[in-house]
């Protein structure tokens, strides 16, 4: 018993040694003075790489839907559907309407090619006269009533096909008339389908099966979350220093999360209100979160003059209650404690300080627990 007390007892200061020693290992930095220029932080949202809500462009009830909220979508899948009944009745009857206009159209090219062919002014049936047999009505009374001027054949003929060739052109109309009825009905029935345009999660449905909607209601909404944005509403005054291509710092609100955003859309034409203009920030891919969540942009201000800062790294600050200190050193007098003032960060692990510490200066970077003024090195875990 006493034997196990021990080696638990040992073991545990030994996890205790080796866990002191990884996580306050600390270091000696000298400070370095940095060209920082003032910066402003901006907030925003992130937001997907593209997004679509899918509204209903006909009436009806809704049959089928995709999924649930969170569901992956490829490109041209079915989303919602539509009941389409109605429409596929009409097509039928326009359909019919067509056959008989096609009916139509042929019977008229036929009696134009009767006609060109055998002109109706050339028939010795037509027009008998004076009761005298045909034959000798066609080569003695209607030569004699041409040269009377009481007729022209060849004026009767073109009058005939130019008659014919109207039918031609009004059947040839109502074909058209019935194609075009069969590609707006068709047009309609693919409407009935909300179809993804791109690979995305469904993030909103807006009806349920059986639900009846009129046009112009929101049926769902498909984002593409592979890719992130920052969307953020910047002053006008900060956005000529802003160039599309460049990279400025962003903070995501998960895990205090810093990262390099891609200036990728300044919008060309400010807010009239608020008097801001609306800029959009590529992310790396692979962060943490999602759509929604808060980010902070650090846009620099080019209308002040950037200024040399000490720059430290962050584990060298420590905070005792509210107020920030840094622990300096000195060869002589060892470690000394100061209450510093900190300005912005710079990238992910170093934050410049107002006051407190100056350029050259030696700090102690993720000081030990145990450290108190007069500090040396050597006491390290004394």
């Amino acid at each position: 018993m006493k034997s196990s007390f021990k080696l638990s007892q040992s073991f545990l200061i030994a996890v205790s040694a080796l866990y002191s020693s990884a996580t306050f290992a600390y270091t000696i930095e000298t400070v370095k003075s940095e060209e920082i220029g003032k910066s402003v932080a901006i907030g925003g949202t992130v937001i997907p790489y593209k997004e679509v809500t899918l509204a209903a462009q006909v009436p009806g009830r809704v049959q089928y839907i995709f999924g649930e909220e969170g569901d992956l979508a490829n490109e041209s899948d079915v989303l919602i559907s539509i009941g389409d009944d109605d429409l596929r009745a009409k097509r039928r009857q326009a359909v019919a309407g067509l056959k008989q206009a096609e009916t139509a159209l042929q019977n008229a090219q036929v009696q134009y090619s009767k006609e060109l062919w055998s002109p109706k002014s050339d028939d010795i049936n037509a027009m008998p006269g004076m009761g005298m047999p045909s034959m000798f009505d066609k080569f003695f009374t209607r030569n004699v009533g041409s040269a009377m001027g009481y007729g022209n054949n060849d004026l009767d003929r073109r009058a005939d096909l130019f008659s014919q060739g109207t039918h031609v052109s009004a059947a040839k109309s109502v074909v058209l008339q019935a194609q075009s009825s069969i590609d707006q009905i068709d047009s309609k029935l693919r409407d009935t389908k909300s179809i993804s345009a791109f690979n995305g999660v469904i993030v909103k449905k807006f009806v349920e099966l059986g639900d009846t909607v009129q046009p112009g209601t929101p049926l769902i909404r498909i984002a593409q979350t592979e890719f992130l944005r920052i969307k953020a509403e910047i002053p006008a005054r900060l956005v000529p220093g802003l160039v599309r291509g460049s990279f400025v710092d962003a903070r995501l609100d998960v895990g205090n999360t810093h990262v390099k955003a891609r200036i990728s859309q300044i919008y060309p034409v400010a807010n009239e209100q608020r008097h801001t203009v609306t800029v959009k920030f590529d992310l790396p891919k692979g962060i943490p979160g999602g759509p929604g969540m808060y980010a902070e942009i650090r846009i620099p201000d080019f209308n002040v003059t950037a200024k040399p800062f000490p720059v430290v790294t962050k584990k060298a600050v420590v905070y005792r209650g509210s107020l920030p200190y840094i622990f300096v050193m000195d060869e002589e007098e060892g470690a000394e404690i100061r209450i510093v003032r900190t300005g912005s960060e710079v990238g992910e692990s170093k934050i410049t300080i107002l006051s407190g510490v100056k350029n050259g200066e030696k700090v102690v970077v993720n000081p030990p627990l145990n450290i108190k003024p007069g500090w040396k090195p050597e006491e390290g875990n004394k």
